[in-house]
C-alpha cells in the first residue's frame, strides 16, 4: 500500500528493453535507501514495482509488457525523473489517502494554467474512468495523492501547492504528456456496487 505523499523523485539512469520486457534502473535518493531490500516494493510515478537489485544507490526493476503498455512508465528515457514512494509501513501516517500502486489508465495533459500564487493542471480521461471522478474527490496522479478540482465533460483539474511542485515531477508535464492514473478504490467499490445494484432492479412496467 501507498499513501500518495511522494518521498522524493529518482533518475532513471539506464532501460534496457526488450520485447514486452523493460528493465530499469534508477537512482534512489539517499533517505529512501535505508532498509531496502529485494522484493520490496517502490512506486515508480504511481506504479508499484518490485526491486530486484541494489548497488549502491542504484535501484533495478523489471515490468512487464502490460505495465509498460498502461502507464506512462514505456514512455521514460534515461535521464527523466519518476516520483517514487516506498510502500507504507504499519503505523506510518497516511497525509494522502489509500493507495494501491495498480494504475487503471493514463489521462492526458490538456492545460496547464498558471498564475503569481496558484498552479492548475487540466487532465482528459476516458469515460470509463471518468464514472469515478467527482469533486473534492481524491486521486492520484503519477503517483501523487491530489484531489479534484472541478470537472469539465471528461476534463478534471487538480491544483498544486508549491511544496507539490518542488517534490515531485508534476511541474515539467506539458498539454500532450500522459498521466498515470489511480482512482480511489473506496469511491471505485461504491460507484462499482452501485451501478451493479441498479442493474439488476426491475424497472417499473408502467
Amino acid at each position: 500500500m501507498f499513501t500518495g505523499i511522494i518521498q522524493g523523485t529518482a533518475e532513471v539512469v539506464a532501460i534496457d528493453r526488450k520485447e514486452a520486457f523493460s528493465t530499469h534502473t534508477i537512482r534512489l535518493p539517499a533517505a529512501l535507501l535505508p532498509g531496502l531490500q529485494p522484493g520490496a516494493s517502490v512506486a515508480h510515478n504511481g506504479c508499484c514495482l518490485t526491486v530486484t537489485r541494489i548497488e549502491g544507490e542504484l535501484a533495478t526493476f523489471d515490468l512487464m509488457g502490460e505495465t509498460l503498455r498502461l502507464t506512462n512508465l514505456g514512455e521514460v528515457t534515461p535521464g527523466e525523473r519518476v516520483n517514487v514512494e516506498r510502500a507504507a509501513r504499519f503505523g506510518d501516517e497516511i497525509g494522502g489517502h489509500a493507495m494501491s500502486g495498480h494504475i487503471m489508465a493514463t489521462a492526458q495533459v490538456t492545460e496547464v494554467v498558471e498564475s503569481e500564487n496558484n498552479y492548475r493542471l487540466w487532465l482528459q480521461v476516458d469515460s470509463s474512468v471518468r464514472r469515478y471522478l467527482f469533486t473534492k474527490g481524491y486521486v492520484g496522479v503519477d503517483g501523487i495523492s491530489l484531489t479534484i478540482g472541478e470537472l469539465e465533460g471528461d476534463r478534471f483539474c487538480v491544483n498544486l501547492i508549491p511544496e507539490t511542485l518542488a517534490r515531485t515531477n508534476i511541474g515539467t508535464r506539458r498539454p500532450g504528456d500522459r498521466i498515470n492514473i489511480e482512482v480511489d478504490p473506496q469511491t471505485q467499490a461504491i460507484v462499482d456496487t452501485v451501478e451493479r445494484v441498479l442493474a439488476q432492479t426491475p424497472r417499473p412496467t408502467h
